[in-house]
Formats: structure tokens, C-alpha cells, sequence
């Protein structure tokens, strides 16, 4: 059984490359920069941090936060949310190489999304 941890969080940002140089220069967080993927990640620590979306882009605004949880099975996690009166925002979808997210909204509006990772 999967442990649901809390694994990834996401800043949302109007410009997510001023926002990785800001929590840089704070707390010297190491930042990396996708540009195929038009997104960059923050590592608090090994196995720890996140990244920040592009409000242009995604289904935040700015200054929304959104968790990751981890699963086991994205599937079973999505219709157990459908389920308690949650909805699904976006469905599974991979991450090449990665893994694979979804995300669903609880029954109060809080987003949350799901993550599986290729490598267990």
C-alpha cells in the first residue's frame, strides 16, 4: 500500500524563472531550468523540493500552491477522490521519463495532484 506522502509542491508564478533566482538567493535552493518542458524545479534537499508553473500556461493563479501526493495507482486514487465528491481536473499523463501525474480537486476546491513515479 502506498504511503500518500506529500512529494512535490508547486508555486505559482508570472515568471517562474524570477521565482527560482528569488528562493535561490533566499535560500540557496537548487534551481534547474527546462526549457522543453517551459518549467523550472526547485531541490530543498535530496528527494526534496518542487517547482514553480507558469500562470500563462497552466489552471492556477498566481500565488495558488498545489501539493503532489504520491500513489501507488493514480487510477484507484482518482476514483476513490470521484468517490468522497472530489473531481478529476486532469487525468493521468505522463511525464516522459519521470513518471506519471493527475490532478483532482476536493470536494471544497482545494487542488491536489497525484504522482507515480517511473522508478519506484
Amino acid at each position: 500500500m502506498s504511503k500518500h506522502a506529500i512529494i512535490h509542491i508547486e508555486f505559482s508564478s508570472n515568471d517562474p524563472k524570477a521565482s527560482g533566482k528569488f528562493y535561490a538567493d533566499l535560500f540557496e535552493w537548487k534551481i534547474e531550468e527546462n526549457e522543453e518542458m517551459q518549467y523550472v524545479s526547485f531541490e530543498t534537499e535530496p528527494d526534496h523540493g518542487g517547482g514553480f508553473n507558469d500562470t500563462s500556461q497552466e489552471m492556477t493563479d498566481p500565488g495558488d500552491i498545489l501539493p503532489y501526493v504520491s500513489t501507488d495507482d493514480i487510477e484507484t486514487s482518482l476514483a476513490r477522490a470521484e468517490e468522497l465528491g472530489g473531481r478529476i481536473v486532469m487525468p493521468k499523463t505522463e511525464i516522459p521519463t519521470v513518471g506519471w501525474f493527475a490532478i483532482f480537486s476536493d470536494p471544497t476546491g482545494n487542488n491536489v495532484g497525484l504522482y507515480t513515479s517511473l522508478n519506484p
